[in-house]
């Protein structure tokens, strides 16, 4: 062990957090390299049935948490973190058991925290690397996405489990998922309440395919995963963008920030601008409710539009009762629809349906009025303000 990386270790209060399930295999060299840096070591045998038990009794010198039966990856990392905020520790860096992340960068993280203490931070692996499977990449890239739909923050490695976790701040959490989702709604959260979200880059060994052990069941996890994404988009729409909003406009800081945003950057056009705020306020009313990030936000990379102002107006949805009413009184009047009574006895599937197509009508015009009304206002605000850059 070397000397001062244990003593750093102590210093920053700081631990290694190891959960396994069936890894027998490189259980005991994933340990090895973990000692050779610290003592600090909380491992959670996650319900093994192989030879897992055999080799902790040979490190007494481990805390150890048992589960029996095997409760997933998630419920694992969740009681680990739990058992070292109750130890006393600052920080955990959870490493897996299969032998594909190095011992050798422990001394990074520790220095990142170092200099952004409080962060959890994220190993970055590089995924373009010799045997990395071609369904993790997709994978990966498609959880980056919607961890920025989710908090407006980019991460390069959304999957990767070797992480350092502020386990003060995460350990009193209520969380509802307990597999491998867990690692997507631990960060996803852990930004939402305002824990800084980093990374640095880590190396990644990846066995070859026969070599490879995996306990990731491609169909019912990515199904996990895809429900939990829908799921924090809606809470991420429904509440914390609304909250966020509402704390800049009372922030004297998030009005120079915005108006930076608006006025003062000189990257991008009058035109691109008003773009942004058009879409956004377009998007923001348009009748696909639950879906305007997940249908903007591609549509706004792939137009190359200022997401932070797209972002910005979209949140004109954070007032639903009023933008449904405005879209049902605007479709009516489309219509010539001047009937507005109402009763529980009277309602029929011909008269949902006419409510129905008045509500889409409605909104979408009422979304193409206002965008275009969003880019003219705009447009016209920066040719006063910044000239014809």
């Amino acid at each position: 062990m070397t000397p001062s990386h244990e003593q750093l270790f102590t210093e920053l209060k700081a631990c290694v957090l190891i959960p396994t399930y069936n890894n027998a295999g490189t259980l005991a060299a994933v340990i090895e390299g973990v000692l050779a840096y610290t003592s600090h070591v909380i491992v959670v045998n996650d319900g093994a049935t192989d030879g897992t038990a055999g080799i902790l009794e040979r490190y007494p010198q481990l805390h150890l948490l048992t589960h029996n039966p095997n409760k997933g990856k998630g419920v694992a990392l969740k009681n680990g973190i739990r058992k070292a905020a109750e130890l006393g520790y600052q920080y955990a860096i959870t490493i897996d058991s299969d032998g594909q992340h190095y011992a050798k960068d422990l001394p990074a993280f520790l220095e990142k925290i170092q200099s952004e203490p409080g962060s959890l931070i994220v190993g970055a692996r590089n995924l373009e690397q010799e045997n990395m499977p071609g369904k993790n990449t997709f994978a990966n890239r498609f959880s980056n996405f919607w961890y920025w739909a989710e908090t407006g923050k980019k991460l390069p490695d959304t999957q990767s489990g070797y992480r350092l976790y502020p386990v003060q701040q995460l350990a009193k959490k209520k969380y509802i998922t307990g597999r491998y989702e867990f690692e997507i709604e631990v960060i996803v959260r852990a930004s939402w309440s305002g824990i800084p979200v980093t990374h640095i880059p880590i190396s990644v060994y990846y066995a070859p395919g026969d070599e490879r052990v995996s306990h990731f069941r491609p169909g019912r996890d990515f199904t996990r995963i895809s429900i939990l994404n829908t799921f924090l988009v809606l809470i991420s729409l429904l509440w914390i963008r609304p909250r966020n909003f509402f704390r800049k406009l009372t922030s004297r800081e998030g009005w120079k920030d915005m108006w930076r945003m608006i006025f003062v950057n000189p990257e991008e056009t009058n035109h691109m601008k008003a773009a942004s705020v058009g879409f956004g306020l377009f998007m923001g009313i348009v009748p696909v409710w639950g879906f305007q990030l997940a249908i903007g936000i591609p549509l706004a990379l792939l137009f190359r539009l200022n997401k932070a102002l797209f972002l910005i107006a979209a949140n004109i949805s954070i007032f639903p009762p009023i933008i449904w009413f405005a879209s049902l009184a605007t479709g009516k009047w489309l219509l010539g629809d001047n009937d507005w009574s109402f009763s529980i006895s009277g309602m029929t599937i011909e008269y949902a349906k006419q409510a129905g197509i008045a509500f889409f009508l409605g909104g979408t015009a009422l979304s193409i009025v206002t965008g275009i009304t969003g880019y003219i206002l705009t447009y016209f605000s920066l040719l006063l303000y910044r000239g014809r850059r």
